[in-house]
């Protein structure tokens, strides 16, 4: 049996480790970058291509750093943000460790993304994470990205993408598991920090997360009651 627990008691278990400036993200980072090449190996493809797709908050953080250890291993690396903000010093790091990133306002058309998709095996959906709650619709760009880069996904045949989702899939509901809109990218694995989410445990969202990968970045969760049990 797998415990799950809510956004706000994972919050809660950050919080006295943020406070003494535990470097949580790094952990994230680096145990998101390991499954990704652990896929890539996976697939016969390394050095491979990854595309990172970052939403504005801590969950493209994660996506970013990641992609800077990948890119520092010699992966191809191309970044693709999907907010009028970033997370600024993980952009920065991943760009320095040679990740190439397009620009905040390029096309998300079907034609522009034929280049940006070209050769891609990984696609890290880092859009958004615990804090979608309580309505994780796509919207905006964040959206428009998923929209084009969805088809390619589900072709599901050689040589098309697989994702990889940071924490949970953009989209879904992390405490309920809902999917209120038809635009989530199917995961081959979701990389999960601290702890699993309830809402990966729970349909429809269970289906969408494919293989559930938890990553210990020190919560203690110890005493507290999970909300979900599956």
């Amino acid at each position: 049996m797998t415990s799950g627990y809510s956004s706000d008691q994972i919050r809660a278990a950050e919080k006295p480790l943020l406070d003494r400036g535990e470097p949580l993200m790094a952990r994230a980072a680096a145990g998101l970058a390991a499954e990704i090449e652990r896929v890539l190996t996976s697939r016969g493809t390394t050095p491979g291509v990854v595309l990172v797709i970052a939403g504005s908050g801590d969950n493209g953080g994660d996506a970013l750093y990641a992609g800077a250890a990948l890119a520092e291993a010699g992966h191809d690396v191309r970044i693709l943000t999907t907010g009028s903000r970033v997370h600024d010093a993980g952009l920065a790091a991943a760009v320095a460790a040679g990740a190439s990133a397009s620009a905040r306002d390029a096309s998300v058309d079907a034609d522009a993304f034929a280049a940006v998709l070209s050769g891609v095996d990984v696609v890290v959906d880092g859009i958004l994470g615990i804090g979608a709650a309580p309505d994780p619709s796509l919207r905006g760009r964040a959206r428009d990205v998923v929209e084009a880069v969805r088809p390619r996904v589900l072709m599901r045949m050689a040589g098309a993408p697989v994702v990889v989702a940071v924490d949970v899939p953009s989209g879904v509901g992390p405490d309920d598991g809902s999917v209120p809109d038809r635009l989530v990218l199917p995961a081959l694995v979701t990389v999960t920090f601290g702890a699993v989410k309830a809402g990966l445990l729970l349909p429809p969202a269970s289906g969408l997360a494919g293989r559930v990968h938890l990553v210990e970045i020190g919560l203690d969760l110890s005493g507290v009651e999970p909300a979900v049990v599956a």
